[in-house]
């Protein structure tokens, strides 16, 4: 593999699939089929940045074939929002990391 590979990665979509399980105003259940660890955790991490966040939680029941099962309960505002915002933020926040890794280098 060529040094600039490192700098310059492929670009690389994966395709998640979304699976509600469960849908209330206030409590939302789904799982996430393509999702690892890494951005279940960075999307937890996010969901807590909202103080309308109540739990904000996930598990995969089997390291090689389970699914992330994702769990957002809120106090108020609807858990569909809360979520398109953490998203939203996340976005932002990527958006901002590859511009300060371009002018980096």
């Amino acid at each position: 593999m060529k040094a600039d590979n490192y700098i310059n990665p492929p670009q690389r979509s994966k395709n998640m699939e979304l699976n509600i399980l469960e849908h209330t105003k206030k409590r939302l259940v789904f799982e996430l089929k393509g999702a690892d660890h890494t951005f279940c955790n960075l999307l937890k991490n996010e969901l807590w940045q909202d103080k309308d966040v109540k739990i904000s939680t996930y598990a995969i029941n089997h390291p090689l074939i389970g699914n992330p099962r994702l769990i957002l309960e809120t106090k108020e505002g609807e858990t569909e929002k809360v979520l398109h915002k953490a998203l939203d933020r996340l976005e932002e926040k990527n958006k901002e990391f590859l511009t300060s890794f371009k002018r980096a280098r």
